[in-house]
């Protein structure tokens, strides 16, 4: 994007949104941010406050703003939307968020905005198909954060149950970004030896693990309301990829078209990711038992999806 602005709008300034602004501030080059929420005030304030930041980060122009600003941008980030509450799955929200999104979609794409739109609100992979099909965007355009969080909490469990650190852990959830998901621990290696082949890492052992990850949104939000630093700094990283068209591998909500036997659905793989947006879905090796798990977590959210329409 060398001829680019490096234009990046955020659509929702709730905690995930605000924490991705922070973040996004504070490690990317970017000239131009723009936050656009229906809570204008708050919206102000907080642009306000992370201007103060600017001096030590980047000479970005950052200003609140209106649908109208994204004509212009590489990357439109929407975090709007209701967020989940202690005891709700993230596919129970998407009669309430499907609602929201269509009000996001539509004016950013009259706009006349020509970028990659990236998706983090749940749930995800949903709203994330629901995109592009409002949009009628190539769907290499429309990229959902996926299982980006959830391989990070994967990876953190596996270093503090081995005792090393998260670098060294090769490790990837797939599938849907809540219940249906799963661990690759059939291929996963740590510094370079296979997982399963470690002191401790039981079937019964990497099962707890597996869980533990599917809990970890939960338990962030009963003890604090919300999570948001990690979907944030996750957001980050795929903004960057795009930005400086990097042809970074990461775990997104990905379309497919043939890959595990799967076509026309958003789910979580590793994809390459650079300026085009999702450059290349990539078909990891899983085991046959692992295969059945990805085609079980792609028909749950075919459900869903054909409850949305």
């Amino acid at each position: 994007m060398e001829d680019s602005k490096r234009k990046v709008v955020l659509v929702g300034d709730g905690a995930v949104g605000s924490s991705f602004a922070f973040s996004l501030l504070q490690s990317t080059q970017v000239s131009e941010m723009v936050i656009v929420d229906l809570q204008e005030e708050h919206a102000q304030g907080d642009v306000i406050d992370l201007q103060d930041t600017l001096p030590e980060t980047t000479p970005a122009k950052f200003y609140t703003g209106t649908y109208e600003d994204a004509s212009d941008a590489d990357i439109v980030v929407i975090t709007a939307g209701v967020p989940r509450k202690s005891g709700e799955t993230r596919l129970d929200l998407v009669n309430k968020n499907v609602k929201i999104l269509d009000s996001i979609v539509t004016p950013v794409v009259n706009s006349g905005f020509d970028g990659v739109f990236l998706i983090s609100s749940n749930p995800v992979d949903v709203l994330t198909s629901i995109t592009q099909r409002l949009s009628g965007f190539p769907k290499n355009r429309i990229i959902g954060t996926g299982t980006s969080l959830d391989t990070a909490r994967l990876r953190v469990l596996l270093a503090q149950e081995l005792g090393i650190g998260t670098k060294g852990v090769n490790a990837t959830i797939f599938g849907e970004h809540g219940d249906s998901s799963f661990a690759n621990f059939d291929e996963a290696t740590v510094n370079g030896k296979p997982l399963r082949g470690l002191p401790g890492m039981t079937n019964d052992r990497l099962d707890e693990i597996e869980e533990a990850v599917k809990r970890r949104g939960g338990q962030i939000i009963s003890k604090k309301g919300a999570t948001f630093y990690g979907v944030a700094v996750n957001l980050v990283r795929i903004c960057q990829a795009i930005l400086n068209d990097s042809d970074v591998v990461l775990p997104v909500s990905a379309p497919l078209s043939g890959q595990y036997g799967l076509s026309d659905i958003y789910i979580g793989t590793p994809a390459v990711i650079n300026a085009n947006g999702i450059q290349k879905v990539i078909e990891y090796p899983l085991s046959e038992a692992e295969l059945k798990k990805m085609r079980y977590s792609a028909e749950k959210l075919n459900e869903v999806l054909l409850e949305a329409n």
